[in-house]
C-alpha cells in the first residue's frame, strides 16, 4: 500500500452552468474541418484563449466541432468542474444526459451508455474509453477506469452509439474520448490542488507546462487516499500524465503521451439488500477473511503524428500499454500482458458540385497477449495454482464517414465500419487438476452502416436524427466462464443492434436543452446473471432485447442581475433527465421481462447562484423515483431514492478559490449497484453496493 499526502492550494473553476448538467457538445480527438458556419451551443461561458496545436486542438475547436455529428454527443469543459470534489469519473459525468454512472467503491463505478453493460457488475462493456483519442481498453475490448485521472482532463466528449463512428467505434454505447491539457491548452503554467475530508479522504495534484520554442510539454500528478465509507475499502491512488510535442515544421507535429497509474484498493463486497440498507458500513461475507483487493500497474506510451495536407489531415497514432494485475477474490486471479496498435485516420473538407463535402477515412490494427493465472486464496496471498492461461485478441477494423451538405442548413451523413476480430485462448495445463493443455479460438466479422441527418433552422437550433448499426464483441471474461473451481471457454456470438435516434440541441433566450430519443433493436444481447457472489458472474447470448429511451438536459436562467443593475449575478435552474426501458421481446424464458441492472428514471436538479466575482452556492437533488428490478424473473426492486447535496465556493484572491462539497445531507440509505440474479425468490441475493452516507470535503486550487 502506498499513502499519499500533498499540501497543495487550489483555484475553484467560477464558470457554474455546468452543474445544470447540459452537455451538448462533443468532438473527435483531432477538429475536423469546420461544417457550414453554425453557433456552438455554449453550455457554459468560458472565454476560448487556448490556441490549441495541430495534434492537441483548443477547446473552441472541440466545441464548434458538434456541429458536423448528425446524433446525440455531449462535451465538458473540465474547467467547469474544479470547484468540486472529484473522487472518481462519477463526478466528472454525472451531469450528461444519457450516461448513468453509479459508484460501487473507491474509483470502481459502472458506466453504462443505452444500457449497455446494463448487467455487468464489474469492468466497463460496450463502451469505448478513449484518452486524447487513442484507445485505453484492452485488445479484447473490455476496460477499466483507473487510468483516467479526474484531476488531470480538461475536456471529456461523450460519443453515444453510432455517433462514436467518426473515432473508429461500433458499440452499443458508444465512446468516451478524455483529453489531458498541453501546454498550449492548460489553464495557466501551474496549478497545484489540494483537498480531503470525510471517511479519512486526502487527494493532491500538481501540473506544470512549458512552450519551448517548437517544443512543449506538460506533467499531472495526482496522489490519493481514502479509507473509505465500509470496512475493508482503503483505496490509495496515484495518476501520473505527461505529454511532450515538438512541431517537425508548419504543417506537422507530434507528440507523446507518457501514462503511469498504481492502483491499491481494498474491496469491501457485497451485502444482501436488508444488510445494504440496513447495516451498510460492514463488508461482505468472506472478505476480510480473503483479503480481497484489486491492485493495479499500468503504464502506457502513445504517440500521435498529424500532417496538414492542404484541405485534408493526416494524423497516425499508436499506443503501448503493459498491465500487471493482482486480485484477490474467490481466488487469486493475476493478468499481465501487452496491448498494443497502430491506427492511421485521414479528414478532409472541400466542396464538390458546389456543396460542402466532408470525410473521414480510417484504420485500426490493435492486438494483445496476456498471460492469466488463478491461485488458490490463501488470505490474500496466492497459494497453489489452479489456472495457467495465455488469452490474445487481434483486431482489424477499417471506417469511413462521409457528410454532405445538401443546402447550407441540412447535412446527409452516411458511413461504414468493417471490423475482423480474433480471440485464441490456451489454457496451458500442467496443473494438477488438468494436465493436459487445451486451445480455443472465436472469429467475429462485421458490418456496420450508418446514415443521418443534420438540419439547422435556425442560428441556435438544431435537429438531427440517423440509423446505425453497432456491433459488441465478448471479452475474454465473457468467453471464459468459471464452473466451480475450474474455468472453462465458453463460444458466444457477438452482440448486434440496429438503433434510431431522432432529437434537438440548442438555445432560446434563457432556455438550452439537449434531447434525444433512441430505439435499438438488439439481438444476442451478452448478459449476465450471479450464481454466487463469491463466483464471476456468467454471460449468455438472449434473443430479441429492446433498448429505448429518452436523454434530457435543459438549463433555464431565471434571473440576472439579481441585487441590481450590472450586478452581473444570475440564477440558473438545470435539469438532466434520463428514461431507460431495456427489456426482452418474446423471450423463452424471460418473456417480455425487464432487464434487471439499471433503474427506469434517474434525474438530477440542480440550482445555481453565482456571482462574477467567484461566489457561487449550488443545492442539488439527485432522484431515482423508482429503484431497478434485481432480477430477470422482475419479482423484486431496489427502493427509489432522494440525494440531497449542497456545492459553495469562492475566489479568494487572483489565482486561488477554494470550494465546500457536501454530499447526502439527508444520510439516505440506498444502493448504489448491484449484480442481477436469475431469480430473487430462490434465495436471498447476496449482490448490492450500499451508497455512501453523509460526507463533507473541501479544497483550494491556486493556479499561476
Amino acid at each position: 500500500m502506498f499513502t499519499h499526502r500533498i499540501a497543495t492550494s487550489a483555484r475553484a473553476a467560477t464558470l457554474v452552468a455546468a452543474s445544470c448538467g447540459l452537455g451538448a457538445h462533443a468532438q473527435p480527438s483531432t477538429p475536423a474541418p469546420a461544417a457550414a458556419q453554425a453557433a456552438p451551443l455554449p453550455v457554459v461561458t468560458v472565454t476560448d484563449t487556448e490556441p490549441g496545436s495541430l495534434t492537441a486542438p483548443g477547446i473552441g475547436q472541440e466545441r464548434q466541432a458538434i456541429d458536423q455529428t448528425a446524433g446525440s454527443v455531449g462535451f465538458i469543459d473540465n474547467a467547469t468542474l474544479l470547484d468540486r470534489y472529484q473522487a472518481n469519473l462519477h463526478d466528472v459525468l454525472q451531469g450528461a444526459p444519457g450516461v448513468v454512472t453509479q459508484n460501487r467503491y473507491g474509483q470502481e463505478l459502472r458506466l453504462s451508455i443505452r444500457g449497455s453493460g446494463i448487467a455487468r457488475a464489474y469492468h466497463v462493456r460496450g463502451v469505448e474509453i478513449l484518452q486524447d483519442g487513442i484507445p485505453t481498453n484492452l485488445a479484447d475490448g473490455s476496460g477499466d477506469l483507473y487510468e483516467i485521472d479526474p484531476m488531470g482532463l480538461r475536456s471529456t466528449g461523450i460519443y453515444k452509439g453510432g455517433n462514436a463512428l467518426g473515432l473508429g467505434s461500433s458499440t452499443l454505447g458508444g465512446a468516451v474520448n478524455f483529453v489531458t491539457p498541453t501546454a498550449s491548452t492548460a489553464l495557466a503554467p501551474h496549478i497545484l490542488q489540494v483537498s480531503g475530508g470525510s471517511f479519512g479522504t486526502v487527494q493532491g495534484s500538481g501540473q506544470v507546462s512549458r512552450v519551448l520554442g517548437d517544443l512543449d510539454f506538460l506533467a499531472n500528478f495526482t496522489a490519493s487516499h481514502a479509507d473509505g465509507w465500509r470496512a475493508h475499502e482503503t483505496g490509495n491512488y496515484g495518476q501520473f500524465n505527461a505529454n511532450l510535442g515538438y512541431r517537425l515544421g508548419p504543417a506537422a507535429e507530434t507528440r507523446f503521451y507518457l501514462g503511469v497509474y498504481a492502483t491499491n484498493q481494498l474491496l469491501p463486497g457485497t451485502l444482501t439488500l436488508a444488510d445494504a440498507l440496513g447495516d451498510p458500513r460492514k463488508a461482505g461475507a468472506g472478505v476480510v477473511a480473503q483479503d480481497q483487493a484489486r491492485d493495479m500497474r499500468v503504464q502506457r506510451l502513445a504517440n500521435r503524428t498529424s500532417f496538414a495536407l492542404g484541405d485534408g489531415r493526416f494524423e497516425l497514432d499508436s499506443w503501448l500499454i503493459h498491465t500487471d494485475m493482482f486480485h484477490p477474490i474467490f481466488q487469486v486471479l493475476t493478468t499481465n500482458g501487452n496491448t498494443w496498435g497502430v491506427a492511421p485516420r485521414y479528414t478532409r473538407a472541400w466542396q464538390w458540385g458546389g456543396r460542402r463535402n466532408e470525410v473521414v477515412v480510417g484504420a485500426r490494427l490493435f492486438g494483445g497477449s496476456y498471460d492469466a493465472a488463478r491461485f488458490v486464496n490463501n488470505g490474500g496471498a496466492a497459494g497453489a495454482p489452479t489456472l495457467d492461461a495465455l488469452q490474445k485478441a487481434l483486431n482489424y477494423e477499417a471506417y469511413l464517414e462521409n457528410r454532405i451538405f445538401v443546402t447550407p442548413q441540412l447535412a446527409i451523413v452516411a458511413g461504414l465500419k468493417a471490423l475482423r476480430h480474433e480471440r485464441r485462448y490456451t489454457d496451458r495445463g500442467g496443473l494438477p487438476t488438468d494436465p493436459t493443455a487445451a486451445s480455443d479460438k472465436a472469429d467475429y466479422n462485421g458490418l456496420n452502416p450508418k446514415i443521418g441527418l443534420l438540419w439547422q433552422p435556425r442560428q441556435e437550433v438544431q435537429v438531427f436524427a440517423n440509423i446505425t448499426r453497432s456491433q459488441d464483441v465478448p471479452d475474454f471474461t465473457d468467453l471464459t466462464q468459471t464452473f466451480g473451481a475450474a474455468s472453462r471457454f465458453v463460444a458466444l456470438d457477438s452482440q448486434r443492434a440496429w438503433t434510431a435516434e431522432i432529437g434537438t440541441r440548442g438555445r432560446s433566450g434563457p432556455l438550452r436543452w439537449d434531447l434525444t430519443w433512441y430505439r435499438s433493436r438488439v439481438r444476442g444481447e451478452l448478459l449476465q446473471y450471479t450464481v454466487d457472489p463469491t463466483i464471476p458472474a456468467a454471460t449468455f447470448n438472449a434473443g430479441r432485447t429492446l433498448h429505448q429511451g429518452i436523454e434530457l438536459g435543459a438549463s433555464l436562467e431565471l434571473a440576472r442581475n439579481v441585487f441590481g443593475p450590472g450586478s452581473g449575478d444570475r440564477i440558473v435552474l438545470g435539469q438532466t433527465w434520463n428514461w431507460s426501458d431495456f427489456r426482452f421481446k418474446g423471450d423463452p424464458q424471460h418473456g417480455d421481462n425487464a432487464i434487471p441492472g439499471l433503474p427506469r428514471n434517474v434525474l438530477r436538479t440542480s440550482l445555481t447562484y453565482s456571482r462574477p466575482d467567484g461566489f457561487y452556492i449550488t443545492p442539488t437533488l439527485d432522484w431515482v423515483p423508482g429503484g431497478a428490478w434485481i432480477d430477470y424473473a422482475n419479482t423484486m426492486k431496489t427502493p427509489g431514492y432522494a440525494l440531497l447535496g449542497l456545492k459553495l465556493g469562492a475566489t479568494l484572491r487572483d489565482g486561488l478559490s477554494f470550494y465546500v462539497d457536501l454530499r447526502n445531507l439527508t444520510n439516505r440509505r440506498y444502493v448504489a449497484d448491484f449484480a442481477p440474479v436469475l431469480d430473487a425468490r430462490a434465495a436471498p441475493a447476496n449482490t448490492f453496493y450500499p451508497g455512501a452516507g453523509r460526507s463533507i470535503y473541501a479544497g483550494m486550487r491556486y493556479q499561476f
